[in-house]
């Protein structure tokens, strides 16, 4: 096997586990109505095995994140609800970053050399624009998720961000979004006894999103001021 194939290797197996997660109705198992039938079930399960219920769904996030499963949001409850907001939350970083990381590598071992290769100047200035600033640009779009985690994972990569800048860029910059999310699953016990419904509108409410909107926009100051600061630089050349 030739080293240009055996490079997509783990590209494709990422790809191939996404659709056996599709084809085998995987979809039903990181549903708000799973959650809602078994809330009970895990968390008894949580309190009688901790440490393992910990592993077993940091893996989980690990390959829902590595595989670009859409399940992060109930995942991201369901860690509030079984491990507290502070915990969950830690959990939900650790296995968010490592699977976001693992789905970065894949996309970097596979295209990455080859588009620095064969790109022409319009994405080589790009790329260039992007690594002069890329752990702010990669914090404020982890701050204010405008694209979805999956796609910015695949940007990175095809994009040629330094594994560093990518990981902890990843780990500081969905800390804000993980923590509201796993607030709302604290309450998701107390919510369901009642016979209510998980109410996803407190990620919209000032007191939450405020904080993560200015974090975004911090984020970006420095990328703002090196610019100002190159177009004094030159203007000051020419005069």
């Amino acid at each position: 096997m030739g080293k240009k194939l055996q490079r997509w290797i783990p590209l494709l197996i990422l790809i191939a586990g996404l659709i056996a997660f599709f084809a085998l109705g995987g979809r039903k198992y990181l549903s708000l109505e799973m959650l809602s039938e078994n809330y009970k079930a895990l968390h008894a399960y949580t309190m009688e095995h901790y440490a393992l219920s910990v592993l077993i769904y940091v893996g989980v996030y690990i390959l829902v994140a590595a595989f670009s499963i859409p399940g992060a949001t109930v995942m991201t409850l369901l860690g509030g609800f079984l491990f507290g907001v502070v915990l969950g939350t830690s959990w939900v970083v650790i296995g968010a970053t490592i699977g976001a990381t693992i789905t970065f590598l894949a996309v970097q071992t596979a295209v990455g050399g080859f588009l620095q290769n064969k790109a022409g100047s319009t994405v080589q200035k790009m790329q260039e624009g992007f690594k002069r600033n890329e752990f702010s640009y990669l914090l404020f779009l982890r701050l204010l998720p405008i694209f979805p985690f999956f796609i910015i994972n695949i940007a990175a990569g095809v994009l040629g961000v330094s594994l560093r800048t990518f990981f902890f860029g990843t780990l500081l910059g969905i800390i804000p979004g993980s923590f509201a999310y796993a607030w709302v699953g604290s309450g998701l016990g107390y919510a369901l006894s009642k016979g209510e419904r998980i109410n996803m509108g407190i990620i919209f409410e000032p007191q939450v999103l405020l904080p993560i909107l200015v974090l975004a926009a911090l984020s970006v100051i420095p990328v703002i001021y090196k610019k100002v600061k190159r177009k004094r630089e030159t203007a000051a050349s020419g005069s």
